[in-house]
């Protein structure tokens, strides 16, 4: 068998909700700065108000190829944006024109363009319209985000969508990587980007009972993994990408290499639709560490799934202290998602490109607003201030989906 090939990390991007660079994105959650604020709208039959994550400034004439606009849903708009940032970081030629038979694309959406088929909706049964968009079936595909990202970079190896619900992202991510691990490609760009705050995806949220309450005032402190008087999860819209590169081939062309990907668990639940496993979780943990080759003490941080959700918590809690034994309290975990909330299918890669730069930069983020811990929660050492210079040479981001579908991506740091 062919030794596996060594996968480097050489670009990231993204869409930002607090409209800045990846950097400053960065230094904001280093700050436990939240970009949580009370999302309103008047829509019919009743307006919307809750707390939200939006990308208020993207302007996606500055960022998408004008012959292009058109044919794009939000979604798919944000994750080109974030597609071509990373790419420029990677040192790659933007709006590539010949075949590239060695690079790739892996997405991941839990929605893909549900903005398109509600306005379609809307036309037909609220506007008495006879005919929807005829662009609304390219623009409300799942797979439209890959393929766009592929045609505008003349990316020919393959074009991979995961629709995993919160896992998207995560899942993507894992399977790019293989493809490299295992020599099928060259470089892969990967990630996920989800537009979820259509009125009726808020409203089915809204009937779970699982979205975190908020007025004006407390919005920004509206989700709270962890934290005992935790209310659940914030619907965010967002981007992120990464450039995932053979080791040999980054370094014969002198890319930048910010972190190593060295692992990637999977696992099913197979007990419940929505109620998480600790067992599942478990074995994706554990096969993200035996495919990095990592034991439980050489792991510095844990980028948890945390959603602020009453059972979801506790149970990720128990499945880290259940893999990492004696280490666990040790162990430094935050859940970002309390500054820049649940971008559904996206989260991963966001959460991914967060671990990869606390590695880079040896900077942990906090989880905000934890003021106080679940005794449930306890057992490992929640991060609630940044920390510096921890010299951090591994972490783990977690992604655990309704539908037991899980996923675990290992980084190791290059110092």
């Amino acid at each position: 068998m062919t030794r596996p090939h060594r996968v480097a990390v050489t670009g990231l991007g993204m869409v930002s909700p607090f409209g800045g660079s990846t950097q400053d994105f960065f230094t904001r959650m280093l700050a436990g700065e939240s970009a949580v604020a009370l999302y309103e709208t008047d829509d019919a039959p009743r307006g919307l108000s809750v707390p939200a994550v939006r990308c208020a400034d993207f302007d996606p004439a500055e960022r998408v190829p004008k012959h292009m606009l058109a044919t794009m849903d939000r979604y798919a708009q944000l994750g080109l944006a974030a597609a071509f940032e990373a790419w420029a970081q990677a040192g790659l030629t933007l709006g590539a024109n010949e075949d590239s038979p060695d690079a790739g694309v892996a997405w991941g959406s839990a929605l893909g363009g549900t903005l398109a088929y509600e306005r379609g909706y809307r036309d037909l049964w609220q506007n008495g319209q006879e005919r929807v968009s005829p662009m609304s079936v390219v623009q409300g595909m799942n797979n439209a985000a890959s393929a766009q990202i592929g045609i505008a970079l003349g990316l020919g190896n393959s074009c991979l969508t995961y629709t995993v619900a919160c896992a998207s992202a995560a899942a993507a991510i894992g399977e790019a990587f293989n493809r490299i691990r295992y020599g099928d490609a060259k470089i892969m760009l990967t990630g996920g980007s989800d537009a979820p705050l259509a009125y009726a995806v808020v409203r089915a949220w809204e009937a779970m009972r699982v979205l975190a309450p908020g007025d004006r005032d407390t919005a920004y402190r509206a989700c709270r993994p962890f934290h005992p008087d935790r209310r659940g999860l914030v619907l965010a819209e967002g981007a992120a990408a990464l450039v995932l590169e053979d080791w040999d081939h980054a370094v014969a062309r002198g890319a930048p290499i910010l972190a190593e990907m060295s692992g990637f668990g999977a696992s099913c639940d197979h007990s419940h639709l929505v109620r998480p496993d600790a067992g599942g979780q478990v074995r994706a943990l554990q096969q993200a560490l035996d495919q990095a080759g990592l034991a439980p003490k050489d792991i510095g941080y844990v980028n948890a799934h945390g959603t602020a959700t009453r059972e979801g918590d506790p149970t990720e809690i128990q499945a880290l202290k259940t893999v990492f034994g004696a280490h666990a309290e040790h162990l430094a975990v935050s859940a970002t998602k309390s500054m820049h909330g649940h971008v559904m299918g996206a989260t991963g890669a966001i959460e991914a490109l967060i671990t990869v730069l606390a590695l880079w930069q040896d900077a942990i983020v906090p989880t905000a607003h934890l003021d106080a811990i679940d005794p449930a929660c306890a057992g490992v050492r929640h991060i609630t201030q940044a920390e510096h210079g921890s010299d951090l040479q591994a972490a783990l981001c977690s992604s655990f989906a309704f539908g037991g579908s899980n996923a675990v991506l290992a980084f190791k740091a290059c110092k």
